[in-house]
């Protein structure tokens, strides 16, 4: 069993730490003999012992997990709490295995004197470095609350918006299965049949036809390594896209150069530039740290290249973000035009904020057009390949009904 123990030394210093033992004696008799005086012993939880890092029952920290979060501590700030008894309180409110831990976590390093942000910085897979900045310049300047509070709506924009992507594409990719699925029964079931039927009768088809009835009695013999093989393809090309390195620059590519969709992703990055540049610069991080956080939030490369030129090759040698900002042309002249006029009137964060909003209702429109883009390609190809099948059935049984 793991306890975790207090004990003061010879010269008064309290030490912690965490020990492995049968029993609170055998604890208490290994600190003597360490020339400890022992001040509290408490038994470690499975919980405790684990802390998030271990990802507990699989589970994870998702975005409504941290609105929840930042939602109530703030709350709780406001209301005059102190930030040990939110904490509490939020440890006994949280069902969730992996955030309850988190919280236990977070005030075992305030009991031993840690930043507040420093157990958010451990996990950096949960918490990005948005939202552990933010965090620490909050509890630097004593602005907790407010932090809390902007972090909630930064991150339920971010959550509004990514809903409304996902919402926006699930009618396409239920077509696109729905489809797949109506021809695996065409192509394996339905085909090989009427194959049959020619076959029998002595008729030859045409070549075309016979190359689809070949496949379809192929598919139909070995219809469970089929399925195999088209699962296995699925979940390899899913695996080598999103987890490889060569996978996730092809992404990027295919993103980046086909049309409308590129249009949509680099209205994304700015919309992304605006709201976390915005905040970084609230909480009074330094204009050069905050666009280098901003850089690797904003999911571009071309516009993380382009924000890191600005901050060390224009601002760090000495020229204006306005000035900076005109020279990459990766950012449209609205946005370079109101950073100019923002800095020189000193409201630079609220016209982030308003940039922000103007490209959230553009992406609503962008994404409205890339799905009146995609459905017609892909109503066209299944068409093409429905029309295929058909043509395979249909000319042969208008030759044979021409013969009598």
């Amino acid at each position: 069993m793991n306890f975790h123990y207090k004990a003061a030394r010879p010269d008064g210093k309290i030490v912690d730490g965490n020990q492995e033992a049968h029993s609170p004696l055998e604890v208490l008799t290994s600190l003597g003999t360490q020339g400890l005086r022992p001040i509290s012993i408490k038994a470690l939880s499975g919980l405790e012992q684990k802390g998030i890092g271990s990802k507990i029952f699989g589970q994870r920290i998702t975005v409504v997990d941290k609105i929840f979060l930042t939602k109530y501590l703030g709350l709780m700030l406001r209301v005059g709490t102190d930030l040990f008894k939110a904490i509490d309180i939020l440890i006994a409110d949280f069902e969730k295995p992996v955030v309850k831990a988190l919280l236990i976590e977070v005030r075992g390093a305030l009991e031993k004197g840690q930043p507040f942000y420093s157990t958010f910085a451990r996990y950096p897979k949960f918490f990005s470095p948005v939202f552990i900045n933010l965090v620490k310049a909050g509890e630097t300047s004593g602005n907790l609350e407010q932090v809390f509070n902007q972090l909630t709506v930064t991150l339920e924009k971010q959550k509004s918006l990514r809903s409304r992507l996902i919402g926006a594409f699930v009618y396409p990719v239920m077509l696109l299965v729905l489809a797949f699925i109506i021809l695996l029964f065409l192509v394996t079931f339905a085909i090989p049949k009427i194959a049959g039927v020619f076959e029998g009768g002595g008729f030859n088809p045409p070549l075309f036809s016979r190359v689809v009835f070949a496949l379809g009695n192929f598919l139909n013999a070995h219809i469970i390594i089929t399925l195999l093989v088209v699962f296995g393809t699925i979940v390899g090309g899913a695996f080598f896209l999103f987890r490889s390195a060569a996978g996730h620059r092809f992404i990027q590519w295919t993103l980046n150069t086909t049309p409308v969709i590129k249009t949509l992703i680099r209205k994304l990055a700015i919309q992304r530039f605006a709201t976390t540049l915005g905040s970084l610069m609230k909480s009074g991080l330094p204009i050069l740290d905050a666009l280098e956080i901003t850089a690797d939030a904003v999911g571009h490369e071309e516009t993380g290249n382009g924000l890191r030129r600005i901050a060390r090759q224009g601002i760090s040698r000495g020229s204006t973000i306005g000035d900076a900002f005109r020279k990459e042309a990766i950012f449209p002249s609205v946005v370079t035009n109101l950073v100019a006029i923002s800095e020189r009137a000193g409201h630079l964060g609220e016209i982030l904020d308003t940039l922000a909003e103007f490209y959230e209702s553009e992406i609503d429109g962008q994404i409205k057009t890339v799905v009146s883009f995609v459905e017609p390609i892909m109503l066209l190809g299944i068409g093409l390949v429905v029309g295929l099948i058909a043509l395979s059935i249909i000319v042969p049984i208008y030759q044979l009904v021409g013969q009598f």
